[in-house]
């Protein structure tokens, strides 16, 4: 049963309380205006999306309404945006499409932000249902909400108008409730279309209560979680994005440093404690995963980005503290010997209140051995990061791109790509939580532009999107939204002409290029040019510098064609082991 506060006409001012043309007829609303009065009543102010049939005039009657629509050139992009702009607010982000293949297109970003644990909803028109049922061939026809609902958290569709309130109200529960994700709500045209009486509609709107309700540890469990991990010699933090996410910072940070425990931060829990900080063990990533005893998991899951906490990156007798607000994410590669289940800042707060004095204290020799490889592995980047090869490589113009957001910890970092992500996860640091933005859990390539604009008109702070030149070619024409919204986001293009390097060649001899290589001459800085943007074009590490003070600088739009050095780069950066062996061109075996 959903929790609400009750909602009467005489409560609310709603938007579609229409002024009835004759003193005798009660005053109507249709589907249209109770979708917006909806979205209002429960703190919605901002929409992404793609106007279209049978859309559009929900997002102007929304952006009437004074909800913001940002309105895209692909719905993926607008679901990304979405998505992320789900991940910084705990709420729940609003991607609008069109029905069949808008749909289709924003779906792929639902999945993305089911799979990362980010909360959205994806509303779309579709067609009525008696069409689609009988499948007789209606405009754009397809049955998108069990298309939907194997790559969501939940789907639903609204029949009629009176129960779009409630279908808003389920949808926002379902996105953020326990572990978020994204959530489908199907709004055939008819019932957008259809009228009722305006005060029917409005009692028929829910405003969601707690919709995230905190979910508390059972105390022998965080008893049993502090003594294992205490009984530790060689103990270790791994802090995932939903530590991030549950936005518990000072009580993580508090718990980390009280317990004096070596901390690993996946990246995009980069920030939660500053990169620079003592007890982060980040520089022996390699040694900590091989040699812990115990492990205690906040908001991290043992999947491929763990290498599924399977030897040989991991010992196999080594246990497990978890901390996650799903009980199904328990053993699910290798046995949890403390599973908590709760959300992460009610966990927190409890390992903070149950600790004693003195009861956690990580070995001397173990804290001196990350010491002493972290030493090694800083000094071993430090003799890439300060060549300066010509032309640039990654090394080199990812340190121009460190030192100059150094002292500038407030702005957003986006990164995707192959080696571009690879590289920049390693050198650029974090000083805050949730400033650094990638392609999370998946992988995926194409969410970069969509984080940076869902980013920058969260935050309406700057946003440096770091990309791949394969990675941009996926969103990259909504840097003519990025320009109409004038957006303060600087996006840098790694240009090395190819995917994953840009010096392949065709097997076969023929004219074609290799199916790994891009334009190399390709001007990048030109597009945002054509959108009334400003393009840099950089070769060297102090242009890039110059051209990235100045464009941040200006807060307005604008792409830097950062050319890199063609051999530069590994086939699927440091994925090489998931990309099966071939052996085209030198005979097989």
């Amino acid at each position: 049963m959903i929790a609400t506060e009750p909602t009467s006409s005489s409560e609310i001012k709603s938007s579609s309380e229409m002024e009835s043309s004759n003193g005798n007829k009660p005053a109507a609303t249709d589907g249209f205006h109770l979708v917006v009065d909806a979205l209002k009543l429960n703190g919605i102010d901002t929409i992404y999306g793609v106007a279209g049939i049978p859309i559009t005039d929900l997002a102007r009657l929304a952006q009437a309404e004074g909800i913001r629509f940002i309105g895209f050139r692909h719905e993926q992009s607008a679901g990304n945006a979405a998505a992320i702009a789900g991940y910084l607010t705990q709420k729940p982000g609003i991607c609008l499409t069109v029905s069949a293949p808008g749909f289709l297109n924003g779906l792929v970003a639902v999945a993305n932000a089911t799979t990362n644990g980010f909360p959205m909803i994806q509303i779309s028109g579709s067609s009525d249902r008696e069409i689609v049922d009988l499948q007789q061939g209606d405009y754009e026809e397809l049955d998108q909400m069990n298309a939907a609902k194997p790559y969501t958290k939940a789907a639903f569709r609204v029949n009629k108008p009176e129960d779009i309130g409630v279908g808003i109200a389920r949808a926002i529960r379902a996105a953020v409730s326990g572990r978020p994700g994204g959530v489908y709500l199907d709004l055939p045209a008819e019932v957008l279309g259809a009228a009722l009486d305006a005060n029917v509609g409005v009692d028929s709107l829910v405003r969601v209560v707690d919709p995230a309700p905190r979910q508390i540890p059972a105390p022998e469990s965080i008893e049993r979680a502090l003594d294992l991990v205490a009984s530790a010699e060689r103990p270790l933090i791994i802090l995932g994005k939903g530590a991030a996410y549950s936005q518990a910072d000072s009580d993580i940070r508090s718990f980390i440093e009280k317990t004096g425990i070596p901390y690993l931060p996946m990246s995009m829990a980069k920030g939660l404690l500053p990169d620079n900080h003592p007890q982060s063990a980040a520089a022996a990533r390699s040694l900590v995963l091989a040699e812990a005893d115990v492990i205690m998991l906040i908001g991290a899951r043992l999947n491929w980005l763990l290498a599924h906490g399977k030897a040989p990156r991991w010992s196999p007798t080594t246990r497990f503290v978890q901390v996650d607000i799903s009980p199904t994410e328990m053993d699910s590669n290798r046995p949890i010997a403390a599973p908590v289940i709760a959300d992460i800042g009610s966990a927190m707060s409890a390992f903070l209140s149950m600790l004693k004095p003195g009861q956690i204290q990580p070995q001397t020799a173990w804290i001196k051995t990350i010491a002493e490889r972290k030493q090694h592995n800083i000094e071993r980047m430090a003799v890439r990061l300060n060549a300066n090869p010509s032309p640039m490589n990654f090394s080199s113009a990812l340190r121009a791109v460190r030192d100059f957001l150094a002292d500038k910890p407030d702005i957003y970092v986006v990164n995707e790509g192959a080696n571009t992500l690879d590289f920049g996860r390693d050198i650029i640091d974090m000083q805050q939580p949730r400033k650094r933005l990638d392609s999370g859990t998946w992988g995926v390539m194409g969410i970069g532009m969509g984080y940076a604009i869902g980013a920058a008109v969260t935050s309406g702070k700057p946003v440096v999107a770091i990309e791949g030149d394969s990675a941009f070619g996926f969103s990259g024409m909504e840097i003519e939204t990025i320009c109409r919204y004038s957006l303060p986001i600087v996006t840098v293009i790694f240009n090395n002409g190819g995917i994953y390097r840009g010096d392949d060649v065709n097997r076969s001899g023929g004219a074609d290029p290799s199916p790994t290589i891009l334009m190399r001459s390709a001007r990048y800085d030109k597009l945002i040019e054509a959108f009334g943007g400003t393009g840099y074009h950089v070769t060297d590490p102090q242009g890039l510098t110059k051209a990235l003070a100045e464009a941040v600088a200006s807060g307005k739009p604008a792409v830097v064609n950062c050319v890199i050095d063609p051999t530069a780069g590994t086939e699927s950066g440091h994925l090489q082991t998931l990309n099966p062996t071939s052996q085209i061109g030198s005979g097989r075996k």
